[in-house]
């Protein structure tokens, strides 16, 4: 009895290895090429922002230990000062702090909300889902400065406008990351829901959210640990806190570098604590165990 199925002769081993070889050639060409061009164009666009520039890189570079060297021997020589500037500035710290904290709370709640609605599966009006997501997009790829500047523009310098720039972009980053989350979570519970003549809301709340919980949590803290640099960022540009404090101390130049030193050390302290202290918190929620 003959086979019906005609799968034609097999390829020799010494074709096969040849194509192979020849495939393998050919990516590693492109694959080189492709580096070289990105080569071509950094260097290209390192020569024409350096000509823009108001000083050559390469003849600059010789000084570029000057200025931290100026701020170090002025600190080194009012280091008895030091303990009194860094207690001086901790309501400051406490500002920048509760920035975040705030920011990162609506951000999330916001994030969270954005995200159930564009998950598929799950979404409330599964038809709105390009709009949910395309929101968050915006709401990601607009820099916090950006939008902090506009704001201070309208509302005027101090905590507000970072407060509402960095929960905009935290909603827009949390609300990717919750999505994705949600779309992994197990259907299940949600249909025994659905069955019983529960609302969007309770199919949500006892269905979706204890599956998803600790993955939120790791990911809230992650982001309130990355918004408190924002917040000390902001500052610069007039969003209090202790950017603000640090950006008058460097533009007044010597004399106040003492300053500008205890702020380094306060806000290097602070974001080193919270970092490690989310990070614990982190490995907790992933391996399973309970705040």
């Amino acid at each position: 009895m003959t086979d019906a199925s005609n799968t034609g002769p097999a390829a020799p081993l010494g074709t096969v290895q040849t194509n192979y070889m020849a495939q393998l050639q050919r990516r590693r060409l492109y694959g080189g090429l492709t580096l070289l061009l990105f080569v071509v164009l950094m260097i290209s666009g390192f020569n024409v922002a350096d000509g823009r520039n108001a000083g050559g890189f390469w003849d600059g570079l010789q000084n570029i230990g000057d200025y931290p060297a100026d701020v170090l021997s002025e600190a080194w020589a009012k280091r008895a000062d030091l303990p009194a500037l860094i207690w001086k500035y901790v309501p400051a710290l406490l500002e920048t702090i509760n920035i975040a904290a705030v920011s990162t709370l609506i951000g999330a709640a916001i994030g969270l909300v954005f995200s159930l609605l564009s998950t598929r599966g799950l979404a409330r009006w599964p038809r709105l889902i390009p709009l949910f997501r395309r929101m968050m997009d915006i709401m990601r790829a607009v820099p916090e400065i950006v939008i902090a500047l506009v704001l201070i523009f309208v509302l005027g310098g101090g905590p507000v406008p970072a407060m509402i720039a960095i929960a905009i972009h935290t909603a827009g980053a949390l609300g990717k990351m919750f999505s994705e989350v949600a779309e992994n979570a197990d259907l299940k519970p949600v249909e025994g829901l659905a069955s019983t003549g529960a609302t969007w809301f309770q199919k949500m709340w006892y269905g979706v959210l204890p599956q998803v919980a600790p993955n939120f949590l790791s990911y809230g803290l992650l982001r309130f640990e990355i918004n408190i640099r924002a917040s000390a960022i902001l500052g610069f540009v007039g969003a209090g806190g202790l950017g603000y404090e640090l950006r008058n101390s460097m533009s007044w130049g010597p004399g106040r570098f003492d300053e500008a030193t205890a702020i380094f050390i306060l806000l290097f302290s602070t974001i080193v604590f919270f970092d490690q202290l989310s990070s614990r918190y982190r490995n907790r929620l992933a391996d399973g165990d309970a705040i």
